[in-house]
């Protein structure tokens, strides 16, 4: 597979991981992990993603042991990923053998060492209201990583955190339909209901309301399936039958 089509075939799997159904973060974090190293040089990557409003940072890589030390360096606030993520600035490029990086990074940077990396680059996760993340890539040349691959990685990150951004989204908008559609549902019922108690007790349709709502709450239970019960036909008769 030439570069291009490994380029093309990573933008396709990140589209399709947000295509269908309800978000799956870690799913499309995944993708992007697996397919970073090939396609920029690295010999790992690891996805941070913390957007505002989450507990606790996703954090998704291509190899279990840097996927540990960035979740250790979300933890502690340190690191090249959580330097990106606070700053959103382009990125951050650094090589882990020089004393600023020690100095910098004191527990992150010994432990990428130990691991036999010498060089990491951070690219932010950009989205339309800041920066939510961050994809971190650590090689073990000296090499530094080019200012062309520098920029198709952002793309990349950049492209994945507009995915997940619009799939979130998707998702509010699909729960707000859901919940007024549940709300609608349910004032229908309680129409219903009403009707059914203003005939049968032979009261006004506000008075019918009032029953219902003082036997719902005097048993504990939704006024939906209160409302329901009348309506089928089998409430409770002290609500339904006529009083004496």
């Amino acid at each position: 597979m030439t570069p291009q089509q490994r380029l093309a075939d990573a933008f396709v799997a990140l589209a399709d991981s947000t295509a269908d159904g309800p978000l799956d973060v870690p799913a499309t974090l995944s993708v992007l992990a697996d397919r970073a190293p090939a396609l920029l040089g690295a010999r790992t990557a690891t996805v941070v993603f913390a957007p505002e409003g989450y507990e606790a940072a996703h954090v998704v890589g291509s190899d279990p042991q840097v996927s540990h030390l960035e979740h250790e360096a979300a933890r502690r606030r340190e690191g090249p990923g959580h330097d990106c993520h606070q700053a959103d600035g382009p990125w951050t490029h650094a090589a882990l053998t020089g004393r600023p990086a020690g100095q910098r990074w004191p527990h992150y940077t010994p432990e990428a060492l130990r691991l036999g990396y010498t060089r990491v680059v951070a690219l932010p996760l950009r989205e339309r209201t800041g920066t939510n993340g961050a994809l971190v890539l650590l090689s073990d040349t000296r090499r530094p990583f080019s200012p062309d691959t520098l920029v198709l990685g952002r793309s990349i990150a950049e492209f994945t955190a507009g995915l997940l951004e619009r799939a979130r989204e998707a998702d509010r908008s699909r729960t707000l339909t859901a919940q007024l559609e549940q709300a609608l549902t349910s004032r229908v019922l309680i129409e219903q209901a009403k009707g059914v108690l203003a005939t049968r007790r032979a009261v006004t349709p506000d008075r019918a309301f009032d029953l219902l709502r003082r036997h719902a709450r005097s048993r504990q239970r939704p006024l939906r399936d209160v409302a329901r019960e009348v309506v089928e036909g089998h409430g409770d008769p002290d609500l339904t039958d006529p009083a004496p």
